[in-house]
């Protein structure tokens, strides 16, 4: 079998996965997912003329030829309605921040800028000010029919805050993802117990399990399945059921006889895709009824790339993400050092350290250790450096990389 494009390998995941239907959520619980509905305002924000600071409620031109000595005839405190005050002539009402403005004055004095005369019946203003100052006006930050949150909207603090500022308590979101992710293997082991000759530490389990909710996905742990074509296909039943998506790694590779394959080409619809790119050649997508199931390579830093290309994407899809959002963006960067590699008819996806110069540019060293069972080279590494089929570029060329963290 050839290799298969980049783009194609993801054209053909991306177009298995739908969007997750949406649902009712409140604002409690909605930070992180995606609108899936408009909203827009009923209310002006503020809905009312109010100071921006403690002080006092004046005339403007009141204040000409400051320092000048007023009145002052009540206070209007934050939450009171200010209704029957008014300032007139050679008059100050004393007011708090948010407090409403009074009917006459035009301005507010910031008490700083003020002296407490006559026990505090006259106030002394310093500084001459223009109307408007210190002044909030009803629809300074939003008008009623303005678009507070657009379909797609990723919902952030700010934006649960601003929902929050014009009444909405729930809104229509897609939810996250329950993905879950599968181990298999005999030679598989959890945990602290003493290795025997033959098994391993099962390092990938947790870290899918830990991309899945960087992604923003719930993770499920579906544990370790022993090399057991009843206990496999139970597992994938179990699992399809359970999850919006499953996720496995290891016994991808073509021509390989595993019972995950036997298991899988039983109960789903898969391809098996050798992608044209290193690490993470090996790709298995499909699904399981309507359930998505990736089926990553066995070696830890092939398993983390390839969730990266594809089942990462993917998940964003079916949580609502614009297509925009599905992808890390490539940004560029100078290549420190060179990043050497061969011909070989793949994109080749290089573990780099990435910071940031006193210009802003982005500068990039490769980890030592780019095989792809050294995870701890990839621990390393904040991104992956893209270098296009031929012999990778010399220190100080421009080059594309993947920002992984902080994600």
């Amino acid at each position: 079998m050839g290799l298969v494009p980049l783009q194609e390998a993801e054209a053909v995941v991306l177009a298995a996965c739908s969007p997750l239907p949406p649902q009712r959520v409140a604002l409690a619980g909605a930070l992180g997912l995606v609108a899936a509905e408009s909203v827009v305002s009923a209310e002006a924000v503020p809905g009312f003329d109010n100071s921006a600071m403690d002080g006092f409620a004046v005339r403007a031109a009141d204040t000409v030829g400051a320092p000048v000595a007023l009145r002052v005839v009540t206070t209007v405190a934050a939450g009171g309605t200010g209704s029957g005050v008014r300032v007139g002539p050679g008059e100050a009402v004393r007011i708090m921040t948010g407090a409403p403005v009074p009917e006459g004055a035009d301005a507010v004095v910031m008490v700083e800028q003020t002296t407490s005369l006559r026990d505090g019946t006259e106030v002394e203003i310093g500084v001459e000010v223009a109307p408007g100052t210190a002044l909030r006006h009803a629809g300074d930050d939003l008008s009623a029919g303005d678009l507070v949150v657009d379909l797609g909207d990723e919902l952030t603090p700010g934006r649960l805050g601003v929902l929050a500022s014009v009444g909405v308590d729930e809104l229509s979101a897609f939810p996250p993802a329950r993905v879950g992710v599968l181990s298999t293997g005999d030679e598989l082991v959890s945990g602290s117990t003493p290795l025997r000759t033959g098994q391993i530490r099962d390092s990938n389990r947790p870290t899918l399990l830990a991309l899945a909710a960087r992604a923003g996905a719930i993770p499920v742990d579906l544990g370790t399945v022993a090399d057991d074509a009843g206990s496999i296909t139970e597992a994938f039943l179990t699992a399809t059921e359970r999850c919006d998506a499953v996720v496995t790694s290891g016994g991808v590779s073509m021509g390989d006889f595993d019972l995950v394959k036997v298991v899988l080409d039983r109960l789903g619809q898969m391809r098996w895709m050798q992608v044209a790119i290193k690490p993470a050649k090996p790709l298995a997508f499909g699904t399981i009824g309507a359930t998505p199931v990736f089926g990553l390579p066995g070696n830890p830093v092939s398993s983390m790339v390839s969730f990266e290309l594809f089942a990462r994407p993917a998940l964003r899809k079916m949580m609502g993400f614009p297509a925009a959002a599905w992808r890390r963006p490539l940004l560029a960067a100078v290549a420190d050092g060179p990043l050497q590699r061969r011909p070989d008819g793949k994109t080749h996806f290089m573990r780099v350290v990435a910071t940031v110069d006193e210009q802003g540019l982005n500068r990039v060293r490769a980890v030592a250790g780019q095989g792809s069972h050294q995870l701890s080279a990839m621990a390393r590494a904040n991104a992956l450096a893209v270098l296009d089929d031929g012999d990778g570029v010399e220190a100080g060329a421009g080059v594309r990389i993947m920002l992984l963290w902080p994600s």
